[in-house]
């Protein structure tokens, strides 16, 4: 298992409220892949304390209750990753009402758990989750839980117009502003040399996924891609960007 991570501030925010957080354990000689994205609420207070706070609280809660000396507890996996969401967002919840300097601070997380020939992707907010081969190309596996995602459902825009839509910095949830919250959980086969790919909304809000997956297909080597995404995303849109790949 291999993976490269990158974000960068843009070209035109002076600081990042992304934040990405990967680890590979090894449990009686088997890899378990953990890694989380992150995109603190642009706008609000402290964004880029909750985005910190919520990748590395995810995967440290990860490492202390799905994985024990002898075993990795993946038969658990759906439950320990609702209780870890809730744990994470009873964290900001309330750092952020006892303290008024982060009042209403919030964040978007996508965590992707690898482990043998699984892949499982939990998330709240619109930070994305896709696989790519070359028989399927890219398939975005979560869904983002935002304004123009409901506006595309319901095909009043399409998936070209939610780039450019007036509200697409939108989220309908996230991690933080309220004391309980929901989170969507997928379960995904994964091949040998499959490429998972996490992103925030600075990627997948300014460019489509037919050019991701044509930057993913035209390079072999990580960074490369991640340097050519980063590259287009800033060209084309005025926010933070982010990008996790990972190989089985």
């Amino acid at each position: 298992m291999e993976f490269y991570f990158a974000s960068d501030v843009g070209l035109v925010r002076k600081n990042n409220e992304d934040y990405c957080k990967c680890e590979i354990v090894e449990v009686e000689n088997e890899e378990i892949g953990l890694f989380a994205i992150a995109d603190g609420m642009g706008g609000y207070k402290k964004g880029e304390v909750a985005s910190k706070m919520a990748a590395e609280n995810i995967i440290l809660f990860l490492k202390e209750n799905l994985l024990q000396t002898s075993k990795i507890k993946i038969e658990y996996i759906d439950d320990i990753l609702k209780q870890a969401y809730n744990n994470v967002n009873s964290l900001i919840f309330e750092k952020a009402s006892e303290d008024e300097s982060f009042s209403g601070m919030g964040t978007t997380l996508t965590t992707a758990i690898l482990y043998k020939n699984y892949l499982y992707i939990a998330n709240v907010g619109d930070s994305r989750g896709y696989v790519y081969n070359e028989e399927n190309g890219l398939r975005r596996i979560t869904r983002d839980h935002s304004y123009v995602e409901e506006l595309v459902e319901s095909n009043e825009i399409t998936e070209e117009e939610a780039l450019t839509h007036p509200n697409r910095s939108i989220i309908t949830r996230a991690i933080g502003p309220d004391p309980f919250v929901i989170v969507d959980i997928f379960k995904q086969n994964i091949e040998k040399s499959d490429i998972i790919l996490l992103a925030t909304d600075g990627l997948t809000g300014c460019i489509i996924d037919s050019k991701i997956e044509e930057i993913i297909k035209e390079n072999d080597e990580f960074e490369d891609i991640s340097d050519e995404l980063i590259d287009t995303a800033n060209n084309a849109g005025n926010d933070n960007v982010s990008v996790i790949l990972v190989r089985v």
